[in-house]
């Protein structure tokens, strides 16, 4: 029963912090809802019995990688809101057409699977299951993924400079 409630307050937590990650006009304050985002759903990996995971999130993603994004808020020096106002407003209702689809794609998926309740291995969740599936299954993935981040710091150090 409590971790059903932790799950559900957990859950809203986490839907107002991402509403907050976009909603917001800050950008720091943007960042700092999704901190919130990541620890929250740290908690629910704890629910799932997922330790390691768990702590990756914290230390990975509240840490490195929000430490990382307030560098480059703060390298980019947005300067006055006035100019970040969008002309277009054709972005919002595709937004919110995707969202939808998303939803809609995501429920589906859910529901197809309450009928397959399957039983959970015993090594879930361990260093050893993550290190095997991440090496392994995912490892293309994973060295994609560096990548693609190694590209954002470049590109974001790219656009702070104002001349080379």
């Amino acid at each position: 029963m409590l971790e059903q409630i932790l799950f559900w307050l957990m859950a809203l937590v986490i839907v107002v912090t991402s509403i907050g990650v976009v909603a917001v006009r800050n950008p720091v304050r943007s960042a700092l809802n999704l901190v919130a985002n990541f620890f929250a759903l740290a908690v629910l990996y704890l629910l799932l019995y997922a330790q390691f995971v768990a702590v990756v999130q914290i230390i990975v993603y509240a840490g490195a990688i929000m430490v990382l994004f307030l560098f480059t808020i703060m390298l980019l020096n947005l300067g006055a809101p006035s100019e970040m106002v969008e002309r277009y407003e054709w972005k919002r209702p595709v937004t919110v057409g995707l969202a939808l689809l998303f939803v809609i794609v995501l429920s589906g998926g859910v529901f197809a699977r309450l009928g397959q309740a399957q039983p959970a291995p015993d090594d879930i969740g361990t260093v050893q299951m993550v290190g095997k599936y991440l090496f392994t299954d995912w490892v293309y993935p994973f060295e994609l993924t560096s990548v693609l981040l190694l590209i954002a710091i470049v590109g974001a150090i790219v656009m702070a400079k104002r001349r080379f």
